[in-house]
C-alpha cells in the first residue's frame, strides 16, 4: 500500500489489514499506551479546509506512535496558487517522511501522490472520504460484528462520505442504500465502481429518492450535513430541499430496533439529524469520533510504520 488515496483502490484483505491494526493499536493504547513506532518520523500535514477531528486525530495519532506531526495551513502553502502542486509534493516529501492531505480538489491529492516520495494520505477530498470510511467501518465492527451481511442506510446528500461508504461497504459485502434529494445523487462514476464491487462481494445496492425505503430493516443509520464546506452559497437552496430527509425518531422506526446511528460530523442539530438522535441510545456519533483516533493509528502504522 504505497499510497492511501481511495477505498476503492483497495482490496477487502487490505481494508481488514487497516481495521485490524487499528483495532491492535486502540487496544494497546488501553492497556497502557503504544509502542513508539513512528519514532523519529515527521508527518506533513496539509489543509487546505479547516478541521476538528482530522487535524486532532492525526496530530495525536502521531504523537502516540512516537512521531511528530506538522501544521500547514491554507495560508502558508497555498496549494496550486502560491505554488504548483507538483513542486508542493517534490519540496515536502524530501523533509518529511509521509503527507497527510485535506483539499478541495481531488486532482490536489492524486498530483500529490503522483509527484511524493513517501506516502501520500487523503485527509478528504471534495470526491471521497476513506479516512472517514474505515473509522466508520471500524465503529461498525465494534459494535455489530462482522459487517458482512448488514445494511448500511445512508439518508443525505450523495457527497464525498457517501461515495466512501459506498466503496467500503461494498467491498465487505455490506448491503447499501442511500436516500437522497433528486439532483443529489452520488456521482455516476463512482456508483458504477460501488455496482462492480457489490458483484465481487455479493452485496446489494439501492437508490432511493424515499428516505423510509433507504432506511427500512437497516443495521446502521447514517447522515451528513445538508451543504459541504465549498457549498455556502447552496445553503438556502438546500435548506428548503433537505427537510423530509432529516434522521429522527420517526425515521428511525423503520430500522431494525437496534440500529445505530452515525454521523461524520460536524453535525447541524434540527436540521440533518434531531438531538433526541443524536444524543439517543442509539447514537454513537462519539465512540465513531474516537475511532477516527485510532483508524489513522492503523493508516499511519501501515503506510509509515515498521510492524
Amino acid at each position: 500500500m504505497e499510497h492511501f488515496i481511495s477505498i476503492a483502490d483497495l482490496s477487502a484483505e487490505e481494508i481488514w489489514q487497516l481495521l485490524n491494526q487499528a483495532k491492535a493499536l486502540k487496544d494497546e493504547w488501553r492497556e497502557g499506551g503504544n509502542e513508539p513506532i513512528l519514532k523519529g518520523k515527521v508527518l506533513g500535514m496539509v489543509f487546505q479546509k479547516p478541521s476538528l477531528r482530522t487535524r486532532v486525530s492525526f496530530d495525536v495519532a502521531m504523537l502516540h506512535l512516537g512521531g511528530h506531526a506538522l501544521y500547514l495551513s491554507p495560508n502558508e502553502i497555498r496549494l496550486g496558487q502560491r505554488e504548483s502542486v507538483a513542486d508542493v509534493a517534490r519540496v515536502l516529501s524530501r523533509y518529511v517522511d509521509g503527507i497527510m492531505a485535506r483539499v478541495f480538489a481531488h486532482d490536489h491529492i492524486l498530483q500529490l501522490a503522483e509527484h511524493s516520495r513517501v506516502p501520500v494520505i487523503n485527509g478528504l477530498s471534495d470526491y471521497n472520504h476513506p479516512c472517514q470510511a474505515i473509522a466508520d467501518v471500524f465503529t461498525i465492527w465494534e459494535k455489530r460484528g462482522d459487517p458482512k451481511g448488514l445494511k448500511l442506510a445512508y439518508v443525505g446528500d450523495g457527497n464525498n462520505v457517501a461515495v466512501s461508504l459506498l466503496f467500503a461497504a461494498t467491498k465487505l459485502g455490506m448491503h447499501f442504500a442511500i436516500g437522497n434529494p433528486p439532483g443529489y445523487d452520488l456521482p455516476a462514476d463512482a456508483l458504477a465502481l460501488g455496482q462492480r464491487f457489490a458483484q465481487e462481494s455479493g452485496s446489494q445496492i439501492l437508490t432511493t429518492h424515499d428516505p423510509v425505503e433507504a432506511v427500512t430493516n437497516a443495521d446502521v443509520v447514517y447522515t451528513d450535513t445538508w451543504t459541504s464546506m465549498g457549498q455556502e452559497e447552496e445553503q438556502a437552496k438546500r435548506a428548503a430541499v433537505f427537510p423530509p430527509y432529516q434522521v429522527n425518531s420517526s425515521l428511525l422506526t423503520h430500522a431494525r430496533p437496534d440500529a445505530i446511528v452515525m454521523h461524520c460530523l460536524p453535525a447541524h442539530r434540527g436540521q440533518e439529524i434531531t438531538d433526541e438522535v443524536a444524543d439517543g441510545p442509539q447514537s454513537v456519533l462519539f465512540d465513531q469520533a474516537e475511532n477516527r483516533l485510532h483508524a489513522q493509528k492503523g493508516i499511519l502504522a501501515v503506510l509509515m510504520g515498521t510492524r
